[in-house]
Parts: C-alpha cells; sequence; structure tokens
C-alpha cells in the first residue's frame, strides 16, 4: 500500500482540492518544494506557481496555480493557502497573455514606486499562470 498525506487546497473563495496525495511540489519562495508522507514539520511562503498533486490511485497529476501564499507541512496533513488559485484545467490562456501585456505597459508607464511593485507582482502571475499552461500541454 502506498503511503499518503492529506493535503487542502483553499484560496479565499473556496476549497479547491481536499484528499490525500502521494506526493506535492509546490513553489516556495526560495524555490520548488517536494513534500512527501512524514515529512518534517514546515511553514513557508509560496511564490505564484503550479502546485502539483500526485493523486493516490490516480495516474495523472493534479495541478493548481496559486498566486502566492502559505504552505503548513503537519505530521499527516499539507496546507496550501491561497488567495487565487485556480485548477490548471480552468486557467486561461488568452486572459494570462492579456494580464502579461497589461502589467508590462504598467511596468513601462509608471508613475510611482507603488504601482511599479504591483505591476511586478502582476506580471509575475501573468508569468507563472502562462508557465502551469504550458505544464499541463506536457503532461
Amino acid at each position: 500500500m502506498t503511503s499518503t498525506i492529506h493535503v487542502d487546497v483553499v484560496s479565499s473563495e473556496a476549497e479547491l482540492f481536499s484528499g490525500e496525495a502521494e506526493f506535492v511540489v509546490a513553489p516556495g519562495e526560495s524555490g520548488e518544494l517536494g513534500i512527501y508522507p512524514r515529512h518534517t514539520p514546515l511553514l513557508t511562503r509560496l511564490k505564484p506557481g503550479s502546485v502539483r498533486l500526485s493523486i493516490a490511485g490516480k495516474p495523472e497529476e493534479e495541478l493548481i496555480y496559486v498566486s502566492g501564499g502559505m504552505l503548513e507541512v503537519q505530521p499527516g496533513r499539507i496546507t496550501i493557502l491561497s488567495d487565487t488559485a485556480i485548477r490548471g484545467h480552468d486557467l486561461d490562456e488568452a486572459r494570462a497573455q492579456e494580464a502579461m501585456r497589461a502589467a508590462q505597459e504598467a511596468l513601462n508607464n509608471r508613475t510611482s514606486q507603488i504601482e511599479y511593485a504591483q505591476a511586478q507582482i502582476e506580471l509575475a502571475q501573468a508569468a507563472a499562470q502562462l508557465a502551469a499552461i504550458r505544464k499541463l500541454r506536457k503532461s
């Protein structure tokens, strides 16, 4: 029997996933984190990117885009909290490309440091969504 860990992925709007996984890959602030059952307890921030879940009994990985957030690993449970989380198959490539174009334009036309910082965040999120879409197409 395969060892599993309970995973909850929650956005400010809804719970996107709650179930058992064999492993989880998340976009940690300092790089990707691979988490298997019995992982050491951990609390870290997430950057925009893809959370990949290897769900027990399913041959394909589940992919969920997160705009950043927090990851908590406890014995027997992983919790991912994000302001925005979108299932991989619900990502809209045209919308992500438009958001990326708008963020680039905002960077070029900035008038304050706050606008520049916000545009950088929006650009990173759009780029992460496009990367998630590419990963989904490969699988």
